[in-house]
C-alpha cells in the first residue's frame, strides 16, 4: 500500500493540486474566492475543504480510492432525480474530487428530528431508489459497489476468511470461536438472501448511512439527503437499517410509523415490509462489514485502532438473527 490517505491529503503538494483545481472550477463558473481555503476535517476515507466565494461557501470533498465513485454517483442521481439530489458544482471523477454548494446546517444541527421528519426522510430515500432502480448498469459502471443479494454469501465467506487471517491483535480479527459461530449462522443468512431475491423490493441504490447528520431540512419542509460515499447497489430495504438502529437506540420515537411511511412509498403492506427488513438486516450486516473494511484500506495503523472495530462489529450482527 502507498502512503495512507490521511497523510497524502495534508501534504503540501496535494493541497496545492487541490487548490489549483478549485481555482480552475471557480474560474469556469465565474466565481471568485473570498477568503482562505481551510481543511476542517480529515478521516481515513475522506477529507473536506471549505471554500468561501463571492457566490457563497462551497465544500470540496476528496475521497479515498474505495469511495472515489461518490462524485460521479451524485452527478448521476442529480440527473435522475433533480428535485431530490443536488448536482455537484464540479467533479473530477478520476480523482474522486467534488465541489458542492453549501446547504447550511444539517437536520441534526437544526433540531432533534421529529417523527414527521423521519417519515419525510425515508420517503425521500424511496423516491431516489425508485428512480435509480432501472439504471443498474449505468450506476455500476461509475463504480457503485454491487452488493446485491446474489453477491452476499460470497462476500460473507471472503470477509470471514480475510478477517480470520488478521493477527490476533488486529481490530478486525475474527478468532476461532467467532468463526465457528459465523459458520453456524450461514444457513440463516442464505435464507435471508433467498427472501430478498424473491421479495417485492428491487435491488437499487441504497444510501448506506441515512441519519440526521446526512440530511438537510429545507425551508419548504422537504428533506435532502447528501453524503453518498457509503452508497451501494443492494436490496432497497437495506437503506432502512441505519434509520432503524438510530430511532430505536437513540430516540424515544416509535419505529412503526417510519416503517409504514417507507412501505407506503413502495405500495407495500407494513407487515410485508417488516418481514423483508428482517432479512435485509442480515445482508446489510455483511455488506456494511465489507464496506467498512474497504474504507480503511488506506488507513494508518493508528486509524485502524480508532476505527477498526467497525468491520467485525457489523459482521457479528448476523448472529442476532431471530
Amino acid at each position: 500500500m502507498g502512503r495512507p490517505f490521511s497523510a497524502r491529503v495534508v501534504d503540501g503538494d496535494w493541497r496545492q493540486a487541490a487548490e489549483a483545481w478549485i481555482h480552475d472550477r471557480l474560474d469556469q463558473h465565474g466565481d471568485v474566492l473570498d477568503g482562505p481555503i481551510e481543511q476542517p476535517r480529515v478521516r481515513p476515507w475522506s477529507t473536506q475543504l471549505t471554500v468561501p466565494t463571492t457566490a457563497g461557501r462551497l465544500w470540496f470533498k476528496a475521497n479515498a480510492a474505495a469511495l472515489a465513485f461518490e462524485p460521479a454517483l451524485q452527478l448521476e442521481l442529480a440527473g435522475l432525480v433533480p428535485d431530490a439530489v443536488d448536482p455537484p458544482y464540479a467533479i473530477d471523477a478520476a480523482r474522486g474530487w467534488m465541489l458542492t454548494r453549501d446547504r447550511g446546517v444539517t437536520l441534526r444541527e437544526t433540531r432533534e428530528p421529529t417523527l414527521a421528519d423521519w417519515q419525510r426522510i425515508v420517503v425521500e430515500v424511496a423516491t431516489i431508489q425508485q428512480a435509480a432502480a432501472p439504471h443498474r448498469d449505468r450506476l455500476l459502471a461509475i463504480g457503485l459497489p454491487d452488493y446485491s443479494p446474489a453477491t452476499v454469501l460470497g462476500r460473507f465467506d471472503r470477509v470471514v476468511e480475510i478477517f480470520s487471517h488478521h493477527p490476533a491483535d488486529h481490530p478486525a480479527h475474527v478468532d476461532a470461536e467467532l468463526r465457528r459461530r459465523l459458520a453456524d449462522a450461514r444457513p440463516v443468512l442464505a435464507d435471508a438472501v433467498e427472501v430478498l431475491s424473491q421479495g417485492p423490493l428491487p435491488t437499487t441504490w441504497q444510501h448506506g448511512d441515512v441519519h440526521p447528520n446526512n440530511v438537510f431540512a429545507l425551508e419548504d419542509g422537504s428533506m435532502r439527503v447528501f453524503d453518498f460515499g457509503d452508497g451501494q447497489w443492494a436490496n432497497a430495504a437495506e437503506a432502512m437499517c441505519v434509520p432503524f438502529g438510530w430511532i430505536t437506540s437513540l430516540t424515544s420515537l416509535p419505529w412503526d410509523p417510519v416503517l409504514e411511511a417507507y412501505a407506503d412509498a413502495w405500495d407495500l403492506e407494513p407487515r410485508v415490509m417488516r418481514e423483508v427488513l428482517v432479512s435485509a438486516e442480515l445482508t446489510q450486516a455483511v455488506n456494511r462489514a465489507a464496506s467498512w473494511s474497504t474504507f480503511l484500506d488506506e488507513a494508518t495503523a493508528a486509524e485502524w485502532q480508532t476505527w477498526g472495530d467497525g468491520p467485525v462489529r457489523h459482521l457479528s450482527r448476523v448472529l442476532d438473527a431471530p
